[in-house]
């Protein structure tokens, strides 16, 4: 009889064993072999997801904000039309308004056209409108996207000084949608012209 009780004693133990194992797995999982494998394909939507988190509006941007970051890109959109009608064919106001990017395409631009002789009278009339099309936040970086209507006067002069293109008394409207950037966490509180979606 004690052998009986034993086994009984046995059972019961096992038997208790067992349902704690399988609460325990209910609560804590069971491993399946797959962790740490992530196919490749979900991987891939996994960082796109994490990009694009990174990527949000600006909540500080406010409207306040913005008034103010109109008023200087209005300045900054005369400027940088305006010294293409520099004669020596060299960009100096606008240089620090500019991106690597921007200052380079210019400086070709400028420099083709000095092959050819041309130069350029521009009158800048003013701006009819500039606003704000979109602003977004990456990180530390900010951009903004303006949507400009201004108003010149432009033409392009050989070296005998004859019109190439253009007319010097006639005013032309003028759509532009440009993008500026500055990063939030610098001490420098100037924006840079990095893209022109014209």
């Amino acid at each position: 009889m004690n052998y009986s009780f034993e086994y009984i004693d046995i059972i019961l133990l096992a038997m208790i064993a067992g349902f704690i194992f399988l609460r325990l797995r209910g609560i804590l999982g069971k491993r399946t072999g797959f962790e740490g494998k992530i196919n490749p394909q979900f991987e891939n939507i996994l960082k796109k997801t994490q990009a694009d988190n990174n990527i949000k509006k600006n909540e500080n941007f406010d409207e306040n904000a913005q008034k103010e970051f109109l008023k200087g890109a209005k300045i900054a959109y005369e400027t940088i039309i305006t010294d293409f009608s520099d004669q020596d064919n060299k960009i100096t106001n606008s240089k620090p308004l500019l991106s690597e990017k921007i200052y380079s395409q210019f400086k070709s631009a400028l420099n083709e056209r000095n092959k050819r002789g041309h130069f350029a009278e521009i009158t800048f009339i003013g701006i009819n409108s500039a606003s704000i099309k979109e602003h977004i936040k990456m990180g530390t970086i900010l951009k903004v996207t303006v949507d400009f209507v201004g108003e010149v006067i432009t033409c392009i002069r050989d070296k005998e000084k004859k019109i190439v293109s253009g007319h010097p008394e006639k005013i032309k409207k003028i759509y532009d949608t440009w993008v500026f950037s500055r990063d939030t966490k610098s001490n420098n509180p100037n924006w840079q012209l990095v893209d022109t979606l014209t």
